[in-house]
């Protein structure tokens, strides 16, 4: 998640479209090729950037960007050309994806103000707490509630029953590509619930050092693939790193869903590394001695009492 809060939805969605939209202009010889953004987001640097590397010397048209056209020329437009739009339709701007919803607003160019419950395309109306199940193999989602599905149709299921209760809905302040930090509302419970049980049974699952690198190298890759660079053969590097760290990553998930939050009841998983077998924390050990950690803390913290020595600390 961006900055921790904000699921990868939009620029996801942007980079794979970019991507689709090249690879077919290249397919039937295209000369040009033509996207909708604005001259003021994101978006343009990454459908521009991704075009400039699959398909070079292809035109690229951006009649919105070039013509600086407004929201409301763009409704004036559509109306014009028998396409009726209202402003008040066009109050919100509302982005839906298989990862998320982004909904920008008045509210969202500020930076004291949240958006109002009608803004948001889902209404809040599951009450009743929900224990639900996500398996997951190999760092992937399998299954929920026990029912065996592929990876796009658990987040399809779980957003149907997470998001009623109004789970990952936040706003997000993120810097953009452009330089200018901007605000976007989103509505994403599937994502927040998945990216959030996923982690919990990565750490019974994964070494220390294991979560350590991948959460940082994960950090460098989300940003990266925001700013629509999933092409540099970095990002290819990265992914096999991810992929090698998910060997282990198979377990069942339990999650409790409430109005607005949820929480990781615990794991199972035959990986999991938290085993009384070793010893249980705080309690009793089983692989070593009282005399074993006495050596051990000596030699663990010897540079440190030799810094302190030699320094008279």
């Amino acid at each position: 998640m961006k900055n921790a809060t904000y699921p990868l939805s939009v620029s996801a969605e942007r980079v794979c479209q970019a991507t689709a939209i090249a690879n077919y202009a290249k397919k039937i010889g295209a000369e040009c090729v033509a996207h909708g953004s604005t001259g003021a987001g994101n978006d343009q640097v990454r459908f521009d950037m991704i075009f400039h590397t699959l398909i070079p010397g292809v035109e690229i048209i951006t009649p919105i960007r070039d013509l600086q056209l407004s929201r409301e020329d763009e409704i004036e437009y559509l109306n014009k050309h028998g396409v009726e739009y209202s402003a008040e339709k066009a109050k919100y701007s509302i982005n839906k994806g298989l990862w998320g919803t982004s909904v920008g607003g008045a509210e969202t160019l500020t930076s004291n103000q949240y958006l109002p419950e009608s803004a948001w395309p889902t209404p809040v109306t599951a009450t009743e707490p929900q224990q639900i199940t996500i398996d997951f193999v190999k760092g992937e989602p399998t299954a929920l509630n026990g029912k065996t599905l592929d990876a796009v149709s658990v987040i399809q299921e779980l957003q149907a029953l997470a998001q009623p209760y109004g789970i990952g809905r936040d706003i997000h302040v993120g810097d953009t590509i452009i330089g200018i930090k901007g605000r976007v509302g989103f509505e994403a419970a599937a994502s927040v619930v998945l990216i959030k049980a996923h982690h919990a049974l990565e750490k019974h699952t994964l070494t220390k050092w294991q979560l350590s690198w991948k959460d940082q190298i994960a950090g460098f890759y989300g940003n990266y693939m925001h700013e629509g660079q999933m092409h540099d053969p970095v990002m290819r590097d990265i992914e096999a790193f991810l992929t090698s760290t998910q060997e282990a990553v198979t377990g069942k998930v339990i999650v409790e869903l409430h109005p607005y939050r949820f929480i990781v009841i615990g794991i199972e998983s035959e990986h999991d590394l938290m085993s009384n077998k070793f010893g249980t924390y705080g309690e009793m050990n089983a692989g070593y001695t009282g005399d074993d950690v006495k050596g051990f803390s000596k030699i663990f913290g010897n540079q440190t009492i030799i810094w302190h020595k030699v320094n008279g600390k």
